[in-house]
């Protein structure tokens, strides 16, 4: 080591470099026995809530939403100010642009007395045809249902 470096490096005696040596010895020899693998971390996923959705959105929400608001005498920031909501989100809302959450809904629900979220009306769905599950439609398939539903129309224009 040059003069200039010594300037900067701590003097240690020879027993300090033999020990530091056998400790380093030791430590790699105990590293090559058991390599240290990170434990991977398990984190608990949070319970999903079972919600069973017992109400739908009306269709003509954003007129019930803008009529109600005017015969009340309200500007989109007054309504705003009210139900703690931005006026951009109203105007959207009356719009058509955005649905509304059910927070938001039931806040409008109570501030314009009108009623936005009704039970869910349940639509008739079809049976499914005698064709097995396992089976797809082919193109006679579909032409025949097609007859069908042509059957079925110029009856009930008959009646």
């Amino acid at each position: 080591m040059c003069v200039e470096c010594s300037k900067h490096g701590k003097i240690i005696s020879q027993e300090e470099v033999i020990l530091q040596k056998q400790a380093s010895a030791v430590s790699a020899a105990a590293a090559a026995k058991k390599p240290h693998t990170p434990q991977p971390v398990l984190q608990k996923k949070p319970a999903v809530a079972n919600v069973q959705i017992t109400q739908e959105l009306t269709d003509d929400y954003a007129n019930k939403i803008r009529i109600s608001r005017e015969k009340l005498g309200l500007s989109h920031e007054e309504l705003g100010k009210r139900i703690n909501e931005k006026a951009s989100v109203l105007r959207n809302l009356e719009a058509g642009k955005m649905e509304p959450n059910n927070q938001l809904a039931s806040k409008l629900e109570h501030m314009l007395k009108i009623k936005l979220l009704v039970p869910i009306s349940e639509e008739k769905v079809p049976p499914p045809s005698a064709k097995a599950a396992n089976e797809e439609l082919t193109l006679g398939d579909l032409i025949e249902i097609d007859k069908k539903g042509e059957e079925e129309a110029a009856e009930r224009k008959q009646s």
